[in-house]
């Protein structure tokens, strides 16, 4: 059965999702971290703690606008006529956050809320764009 394509534009819809969302980290954990908002969302008991912990949140958080940046890139591709290069930064950048999100749940459970946010989108994403490709 061959798709008219509607999947793979699904798919690159759900990674742009995804890349929005790890963007949004990005703001919070390199831009806002010590602000109370940001401590209360992370579970950062205080600003002091906070401020110890800015260092490692910053460079978290770059790698978080790096993961959305390669999806977005992705997309963009696809959108030009690059489809080979673009699916597979989508699938790259999409794939990455969604091994994150599984490192996360796998070391602590207590952030299963956090994994189920930070890789339900690019779960999605990588399900619905592979989809489209087996269709086409």
């Amino acid at each position: 059965m061959r798709d008219d394509g509607g999947m793979i534009i699904a798919g690159l819809v759900l990674a742009a999702a995804a890349a929005a969302f790890h963007v949004f980290i990005f703001a919070l954990e390199s831009l806002k971290w010590t602000e109370p908002e940001t401590r209360k969302i992370f579970g950062v008991a205080s600003e002091a703690d906070a401020v110890t912990m800015k260092q490692l949140a910053f460079n978290q958080g770059f790698y978080n606008l790096f993961l959305a940046l390669t999806a977005l890139l992705g997309v963009g591709l696809v959108i030009l006529g690059a489809v080979t290069v673009g699916l597979t930064l989508v699938f790259a950048g999409t794939g990455m956050m969604l091994a994150a999100a599984l490192v996360l749940i796998l070391s602590d459970r207590s952030k299963a809320r956090a994994a189920i946010m930070q890789g339900t989108l690019p779960l999605l994403a990588v399900v619905v764009t592979a989809i489209g490709v087996a269709l086409n």
